[in-house]
């Protein structure tokens, strides 16, 4: 009668209990060392990105004044003591329209007497490409026509590009890019 071989193979490890678990420590190590890697290299690059925007640091921010796509004057300091999102978009923009679904969604999940949220037209050719990128994504939020002048004030080199400001107009967030659903609302909740 022969005996099975107790013989391990090399590199097998014998785990108390039964087989080696599908998520070993050193895996789990593996797997959060990588993740931890992502989040610096996105948090540096995006750093990066915003370096030539305005500072965060709870500075006044520019005036924003200009005539709504509907053909109102707008001014962004007579909108009340209420935090603000400055979405600054290119209707030429594909990641501007990319994340214009995520502004909508924002703008349902904030009451307007909570948040404002405005949207600002930058380097735009007539009022009517302006219209049909609103339409052509369900924009639901004020529209401001602006010019090259907003454009410098506000530092905006590239899109979209966001502010949040708080209830006195101070910036305190900013960014370029596309932004996910969660990130709107992570970036203008906690305002």
């Amino acid at each position: 009668m022969s005996r099975p071989s107790t013989k391990r193979s090399a590199g097998s490890r014998k785990w108390p209990g039964g087989p080696e678990p599908v998520l070993s420590l050193a895996r789990i190590r593996s797997l959060l060392l990588n993740v931890g890697i992502v989040v610096v290299v996105f948090l540096a690059a995006s750093a990066f990105q915003s370096r030539n925007m305005l500072s965060a640091d709870g500075e006044a921010a520019p005036a924003l004044q200009g005539m709504t796509l509907e053909g109102e004057p707008y001014d962004l300091a007579q909108q009340g003591e209420r935090p603000a999102l400055v979405y600054f978009f290119a209707p030429w923009c594909r990641i501007c329209g990319a994340s214009a679904d995520n502004l909508v969604r924002l703008r349902r999940w904030r009451d307007v007497n909570e948040l404002e949220i405005v949207a600002v037209a930058l380097d735009w050719q007539s009022a009517a490409e302006v219209r049909e990128y609103v339409e052509r994504h369900g924009l639901n939020v004020k529209v401001v026509l602006a010019g090259a002048d907003v454009a410098r004030d506000w530092q905006i080199q590239a899109y979209p590009s966001y502010y949040v400001l708080d209830d006195r107009h101070r910036v305190l967030r900013r960014d370029i890019g596309y932004s996910t659903q969660l990130g709107l609302w992570l970036r203008a909740w906690t305002v």
